[in-house]
């Protein structure tokens, strides 16, 4: 469960990130990096999809520059997983609730703009 959210910042399980993210199967993995600043390519996230979380929520930045491209979309859409990307802020909200509700999630989170 991810514990507190402020632009550029994230605490998860009592450590504080400064950089993007991905929660794959419980686990944090820091310090991002993407092949664009402000899109999210499959490439990107392969170890996401190899986990085949049943929802994949990505946080587009505090006012949601960032977006999935439209392969991420197709390929979500062909294994099955639901795609939910929203600003920072509400996709913070968004994991949890699946998180706490049991559903195998997994997240990608741009912590900026």
């Amino acid at each position: 469960m991810i514990g507190d959210y402020r632009f550029g910042s994230m605490e998860i399980a009592g450590t504080t990130y400064q950089a993007d993210l991905k929660i794959v199967n419980g686990k944090v993995i820091p310090q991002w990096w993407r092949k664009e600043g402000h899109k999210v390519y499959v490439d990107d996230i392969l170890d996401i999809l190899e986990a085949q979380p049943a929802v994949l929520v990505v946080g587009r930045g505090k006012p949601g520059l960032m977006k999935p491209s439209n392969d991420v979309r197709r390929l979500c859409m062909e294994k099955g997983i639901q795609l939910i990307d929203e600003p920072t802020d509400d996709a913070v909200r968004t994991f949890n609730e699946l998180a706490k509700a049991g559903k195998k999630v997994a997240g990608a989170f741009h912590l900026t703009c």
